[in-house]
């Protein structure tokens, strides 16, 4: 590939600006993430988003994330996944949430992998201090609470609307198999 082939495009270089601001507010929610992001200072994690042909590199420096392009060099760890399915492997939370649907790849150093988890998994933002910042501190809180409630609504509704579909489909319509019925078709077929 030639240097001018590898050159970012502006709308790309203007893109991870405004991803790396965005993360790094985020981040600033949870007033403990300075030590939780620590061991992974220096640290190079590259992101291909399949399906969009684009991939980016998150770098640790001095307590706050960098993103560039994944081509400067190389990575200690290759997430490579539709941006649906890192967008669901992010927001799990707890090791009985099952992963999600679609197939996001891990490869690199192993250790890296199980510290990010753990800062993911860690990672708890201070909404109501947010909120109270912008909106003051009677108000802020109130909001921060309402949207939270609000969000755990939508999540549980959504999760409750997912369930009650896969099953109309397989009792109902019978347009899916159940997979008990699966595994017995397939023994039969053996």
């Amino acid at each position: 590939m030639t240097d001018a082939a590898r050159q970012p495009k502006p709308l790309l270089v203007r893109l991870g600006t405004l991803l790396e601001g965005a993360l790094n507010r985020a981040l600033a929610l949870d007033p403990e993430i300075g030590t939780t992001l620590a061991p992974l200072e220096g640290r190079r994690i590259g992101v291909e988003l399949r399906g969009m042909n684009l991939a980016l590199a998150i770098v640790v420096r001095e307590g706050k994330l960098r993103v560039g392009p994944h081509w400067e060099s190389a990575s200690d760890l290759n997430v490579r996944a539709a941006p649906a399915s890192l967008l669901a492997f992010a927001l799990r939370r707890g090791e009985d949430t099952p992963l999600p649907p679609g197939k996001v790849e891990i490869s690199g150093d192993a250790q890296l992998a199980r510290t990010l988890e753990k800062v993911a998994r860690e990672y708890r933002p201070d909404f109501e201090e947010a909120f109270a910042k912008t909106f003051g501190d009677v108000a802020g809180v109130a909001l921060a609470r309402a949207f939270a409630r609000a969000f755990a609504y939508a999540r549980e509704s959504a999760q409750a609307l997912a369930q009650d579909t896969a099953e109309f489909l397989r009792e109902e319509s019978r347009d899916l198999v159940a997979p008990a019925e699966m595994e017995a078709i397939l023994d039969d077929v053996d």
